[in-house]
């Protein structure tokens, strides 16, 4: 189980929201001092489909999901807690079942 902050300090966030599938996954860009970034967001129920430029870091923040990392045969199920890695130039599917999935995504160094 990983530790996710309750809060995050010192930050600067893109008001302008990053709006997927129609509005079902909305996230935030917050970008940090150390110039790494992450984003905060959440997941309304239905199955999505993403790609990787980074390495990304899922972590479930509230909720539950299921998803599946390319490659992989089996789904995982992930409730508030928990992470998931997701390679670079990658792909993953994630699902929701219902109520709202809230998850904290950090994107390895770009640079």
């Amino acid at each position: 189980m990983s530790r996710i902050p309750e809060q995050l300090d010192q930050v600067s966030i893109v008001c302008k929201a990053n709006i997927y599938f129609d509005g079902r996954v909305v996230s935030h860009t917050i970008h940090f001092p150390d110039a790494s970034k992450k984003t905060l967001g959440l997941i309304y129920p239905g199955s999505y489909s993403f790609t990787t430029a980074a390495a990304e870091r899922m972590e479930i923040v509230a909720g539950n999901c299921r998803a599946r990392v390319a490659g992989a045969a089996d789904w995982t199920t992930y409730a508030a807690g928990d992470l998931f890695d997701v390679p670079a130039n990658a792909s993953f599917e994630i699902a929701v079942e219902q109520g709202i999935a809230e998850y904290l995504c950090s994107f390895a160094d770009q640079g």
